[in-house]
């Protein structure tokens, strides 16, 4: 019997990043991934993405059916308007687009955090995730800003936050598995203030020195977080390992901040804090 799944996920960025000490924190943006799962026969799982490692989907839908103990096969296929290996959650996003479609495919339910974790496993397995990334998961599942757990995959807290966001977004890919893992790891203790930081409800201060110190770490530029900041930017930070920056603006200054980023190269992206989360079941496709 031929069974189909839809559903959409968002991507994210960063108000900490989990590399140092395993504590992370992000806030969903308003770019989509949308996914389709067609289960029609025995395995295997095949991905259609053309030109992209289908590893992480189709690892993915296996996660879900086994978890349901269901034997099938089938086809996985996803559209994106995120950029790809910026740091802007794709893969996060693409893991929790394809867990849903997969339970709509199933007629199945996960509570949010179980489909969450499912995700993560999925991204683990298929080697592109360093931490497992659940707080960028979680951003991109519940909306809002969270702040997590990695290591033990909890959330720790979880709000909305009404916020204009900017992005800019270099021509390069920086892919997770590229950064270097030990010179971020010297930052724990100073990532442990920012947690503290993110957990108090300070983001724009929380992100903007998580940004300074991984741009230090990573030896990428901090320019265009100062140039943010000179804008008028709230906040803003290196997202996950780059090369792409995330800026909270203040609607009266995002033609400023947009002025100030667009001489340094690369798209400049409008968006907005996305605080719905998740959507199983039919919905946007490019």
């Amino acid at each position: 019997m031929r069974r189909r799944g839809t559903a959409t996920a968002f991507g994210a960025a960063t108000v900490l990043n989990a590399v140092a000490n395993w504590k992370g924190s992000a806030f969903g943006v308003d770019l989509k991934t949308s996914a389709e799962v067609i289960l029609d026969g025995p395995p295997p799982v095949k991905g259609d993405v053309p030109g992209i490692d289908d590893r992480l989907i189709v690892r993915s839908v296996e996660r879900v059916l086994e978890r349901f103990g269901v034997v099938a096969g089938g086809v996985v296929r996803t559209w994106s308007d995120i950029p790809l290996a910026r740091g802007l959650k794709s893969s996060s996003a693409a893991a929790n687009a394809v867990v849903l479609a997969t339970l709509d495919a199933l007629g199945e339910d996960l509570d949010p955090l179980e489909a969450t974790r499912t995700g993560v496993a999925a991204a683990m397995d298929a080697g592109v995730t360093i931490t497992g990334a659940f707080d960028d998961a979680a951003a991109s599942m519940l909306g809002g800003v969270v702040v997590t757990d990695n290591r033990r995959l909890e959330l720790l807290k979880r709000e909305e936050m009404e916020s204009e966001v900017l992005l800019l977004v270099p021509a390069e890919k920086i892919f997770s598995r590229e950064t270097d893992v030990r010179r971020s790891r010297l930052l724990a203790p100073v990532a442990d203030t920012i947690f503290d930081l993110a957990l108090a409800g300070d983001y724009p201060r929380a992100m903007t020195l998580n940004g300074l110190v991984y741009c230090s770490a990573l030896r990428l530029s901090s320019d265009p977080i100062f140039a943010a900041l000179g804008g008028g930017a709230k906040g803003a930070s290196l997202s996950g390992t780059g090369p792409a920056y995330a800026a909270l603006v203040e609607d009266e200054n995002i033609g400023d901040v947009e002025a100030a980023w667009l001489p340094l190269g690369g798209r400049v992206i409008r968006t907005k804090v996305n605080n719905r989360g998740s959507i199983k079941g039919p919905g946007w496709r490019r």
